[in-house]
């Protein structure tokens, strides 16, 4: 399967929307769009994963290596847009522990 990003600029975040799989085909095309985001000082990340299916272990690197990326250069990383089953495998791996995770009630705010 492939994966769909679409980037959008909302005050001062950038919203990435990702659609379709993270896997190790897949991993390439999401790393080169995040972490030049990421080492952009000061910049505010939001990645919305409603429309993902399925994130593997280079995923998670991925997603480990935005959030170094952005605390080295002063930003944020926030996930928002979970389902259950990417959620508990944030949780099983405690990256939910270290990552921001927004829940939909908390994105309205």
């Amino acid at each position: 399967m492939n994966l769909f990003i679409r980037q959008e600029q909302k005050e001062n975040i950038n919203v990435v929307y990702l659609s379709g799989e993270i896997d190790a085909y897949t991993a390439p095309k999401l790393r080169e769009t995040l972490i030049p985001l990421a080492e952009q000082p000061g910049k505010n990340i939001t990645v919305d994963l409603t429309d993902v299916q399925y994130i593997d272990s280079t995923g998670l690197g991925i997603f480990i290596g935005v959030l170094k990326a952005t605390h080295a250069h002063e930003g944020t990383l926030a996930l928002t847009g979970m389902s259950e089953r990417i959620q508990r495998l944030f949780s099983i791996t405690g990256l939910d522990e270290v990552i921001s995770i927004k829940r939909a009630e908390e994105e309205s705010k």
